[in-house]
């Protein structure tokens, strides 16, 4: 019998929780939750339901909340980490509930009224490296919000995050000293960046280990592009949300919050494999760079390499560089020198 399907969708996820909640209700166990549940009655339940997000469970201390507008989130956790810090001006340090907050944009698995997977994950582990009273997000989360919330915003870079296997990108926001969209000066270095989203190349011929292949390749172009410090990458599970599905250019770009989209597919006839790719402008629509590359597979992995680092080179060509990139980065063919490219 075929296994029933898996139901998932992309969704904001804020994760929150008391600082030091069991510090707390050791002191002073019955009126710490006292004093939780009546901030969750009077400011984060409806705080939370006026910015349309649904309290997927509780835990304790902690939220986890599904938000289906990444800058409603935003906003809310703005907006309940200024009432938070305005209740607990003038309390004694013991009595005061502070939160950590962290929101992430991911695909999630949907189980009945739960959610899991990736997703909620790295919300909650977020949420466990903000800094007392603030709130860290993805950059997902960032590209969506950039110029749409008033708060002070802080690049804190490429973050190891506890189980997650890749590095993550983390904004830091301070409602404590905000700032009005309009006047908030010049972008984070992120949105100075040429941004790209690297969808999931097609396998064309129905073979299982072409799309093994297809999968790779997607994989490695994103994590060899990541390693540009003048190009912004959307990372790969919001890419791969776009697996398997039909995809309008212009509207995958939108919701990823890029500018340029890379797309291809993968052929295999008998010894040989052919990779297109092409590079689109999703503002305009128009076809920036497209290529074929035609390959003997006896080494599949040589060759995903070769083909990683070829179109890795041309699309700095087209966003970053110039022609220039060409003449430096051609020259090798070792993939590991380009983790030392500033």
């Amino acid at each position: 019998m075929r296994e029933p399907r898996v139901t998932r969708r992309l969704a904001a996820i804020l994760a929150a929780d008391v600082v030091g909640y069991s510090r707390l209700t050791g002191l002073d166990e019955e009126g710490t939750l006292a004093r939780l549940k009546a901030l969750r009655r009077e400011l984060i339940d409806p705080a939370i339901a006026a910015a349309g997000g649904r309290i997927v469970k509780t835990t304790g201390d902690g939220l986890l909340v599904e938000f289906p507008s990444t800058v409603d989130a935003v906003r809310c956790a703005i907006e309940m980490q200024q009432e938070l810090r305005a209740r607990n001006l003038g309390m004694a340090a013991d009595q005061r509930l502070d939160w950590r907050i962290g929101i992430h944009l991911g695909d999630v698995v949907v189980d009945h009224d739960d959610l899991l997977g990736d997703g909620v994950n790295i919300a909650a582990r977020l949420e466990a490296i903000a800094e007392p009273g603030g709130i860290a997000i993805s950059e997902d989360v960032w590209r969506y919000a950039m110029g749409k919330v008033t708060a002070t915003v802080v690049d804190a870079g490429a973050k190891r995050l506890k189980n997650i296997a890749r590095p993550l990108r983390v904004f830091r926001l301070d409602p404590a000293a905000p700032l009005s969209a309009a006047s908030a000066g010049p972008a984070p270095p992120a949105a100075a960046k040429p941004s790209i989203a690297v969808l999931p190349f097609i396998d064309m011929s129905g073979d299982f280990e072409q799309a093994f292949f297809a999968d790779g390749l997607t994989e490695d172009i994103i994590t060899t592009l990541s390693k540009l410090a003048g190009l912004g990458v959307t990372a790969r599970h919001s890419s791969f949300v776009y697996k398997h599905r039909a995809v309008d250019v212009r509207e995958a770009a939108r919701q990823l919050g890029v500018r340029y989209v890379l797309q291809g597919s993968v052929r295999k006839s008998g010894n040989r494999i052919r990779i297109t790719a092409q590079l689109i402008d999703a503002e305009s629509g128009v076809n920036l760079w497209a290529e074929r590359y035609d390959r003997a597979i006896d080494d599949i992995f040589a060759v995903q390499d070769e083909i990683t680092l070829v179109l890795a080179t041309e699309l700095q060509v087209e966003l970053t560089e110039g022609e220039q990139a060409r003449l430096q980065y051609t020259t090798t063919s070792n993939i590991g020198a380009w983790t030392h490219w500033v």
